[in-house]
């Protein structure tokens, strides 16, 4: 019977219960919500249910994510081998890869004046980083911090590890994703109240048609051109022309399958549930990780912002052709920025079709945020 008892009782001291904080409740509530706000309102759940997911596990569970160096027999827990792929910059660059092999640049090469749009909505990356200075953060957090205003998750996680800033890489990357998947809910009202109903009625020229020809010399000629100008932008922007290059070439469709579908599906899971993992109650709930969401939506908003603005002065310019409201799709977030864009004009003109103007913006917002990233990176000396 004592043999019974005893063994009842190291079951039950092994449960969770026993080392559960209320900041390890908090932490699963949040991560209860997000999983609803993905499975019942459909924001980006290939995003959110991993991050979720991990969030939770880690919470149950903290060895998930024990460190190598501090287990007993120098195996550490199966999330934190997933992290240190995050760490070392694996993970973000085979998802530009993978964005690359999913992007029509096309409609970029047919408006290069796209790239003063995507250029401007990086405003937002220079207010949050002056933003993050005047809060406390060390030049190189602030840095780090920044890139959430261009609504670039993979690209945030790459900052953070190269500026050695894996303390904030948790906050960082779940600020970043959470934002680009309330693209839908944060955009719109910004737009709305930058424009007049007639700018956003206003209908653009249909692009030009993009030669193969063309499509096949953009990323060879982005890759040499960014490439040698900033050669630490090298990880993220070779990753992304490469994959567009899988694309566009036409003689590796293999390749092409596997980067945009099960290459990337997998990376997404990989990095998805590492990132959720690094929001323990110990890590996550402080004033800093407070600081950091607050500095990422004021930092989407005046990129946002600033695209619009760009977009109206772009419409002044051109007498009437440039419809503001792609200005908004400057941020990288791919596709759903461009989206956003198309929706809002449809709801002023329901025959007004903007999406494929504002992709050319949204493209240039992902090459934009990795120069954004590769400039603070030559700034502060940090190498490839």
């Amino acid at each position: 019977m004592e043999y019974i008892t005893t063994t009842l009782g190291n079951l039950v001291h092994q449960t969770a219960f026993f080392s559960l904080t209320w900041g390890n409740v908090v932490m699963i509530a949040v991560a209860c919500v997000f999983l609803y706000l993905a499975i019942r309102h459909g924001f980006e759940p290939l995003l959110l249910v991993p991050i979720a997911f991990g969030m939770l596990l880690v919470n149950i569970y903290p060895d998930i994510m024990l460190h190598a160096e501090d287990a007993a027999n120098g195996t550490g827990g199966l999330l934190y081998y997933f992290y240190k792929l995050d760490e070392w910059s694996i993970l973000p660059s085979l998802i530009f890869m993978g964005v690359g092999a999913m992007t029509d640049f096309g409609p970029l090469i047919a408006n290069p004046k796209s790239f003063l749009l995507g250029a401007s909505a990086q405003f937002g990356i220079f207010a949050a980083y002056l933003g993050a200075m005047a809060m406390g953060f060390s030049d190189k957090a602030a840095a780090a911090i920044s890139i959430i205003g261009g609504a670039d998750g993979p690209t945030s996680i790459f900052l953070a590890g190269k500026l050695q800033q894996t303390a904030l890489l948790g906050p960082i990357a779940v600020a970043a994703y959470s934002y680009m998947s309330l693209v839908p809910i944060i955009q719109p009202p910004i737009m709305k109240l930058l424009t007049t109903e007639k700018e956003r009625k206003i209908k653009m020229e249909q692009l030009r048609p993009v030669s193969k020809l063309e499509k096949i010399l953009f990323p060879v000629i982005v890759t040499i051109v960014v490439c040698v100008i900033l050669p630490t932008t090298a990880p993220l922007v070779g990753m992304l022309m490469l994959g567009n290059l899988f694309r566009e070439s036409g003689v590796v469709r293999q390749l092409t399958e596997t980067a945009s579908n099960a290459l990337m599906y997998i990376v997404v899971i990989l990095l998805g549930t590492s990132v959720g993992a690094t929001t323990s109650a110990e890590a996550f709930i402080n004033m800093d990780t407070l600081k950091i969401v607050l500095l990422g939506l004021i930092a989407f908003a005046f990129g946002t912002a600033a695209g619009v603005l760009f977009g109206k002065l772009m419409c002044v310019a051109t007498h009437g052709k440039v419809n503001p409201l792609i200005g908004s799709a400057g941020v990288s977030a791919v596709p759903m920025a461009a989206r956003v864009s198309q929706k809002v004009g449809a709801e002023a003109d329901p025959t007004n079709f903007l999406l494929m103007h504002a992709m050319g913006p949204n493209v240039a917002g992902v090459i934009g945020t990795a120069v954004a990233a590769g400039t603070f990176m030559a700034i502060f000396g940090v190498g490839i």
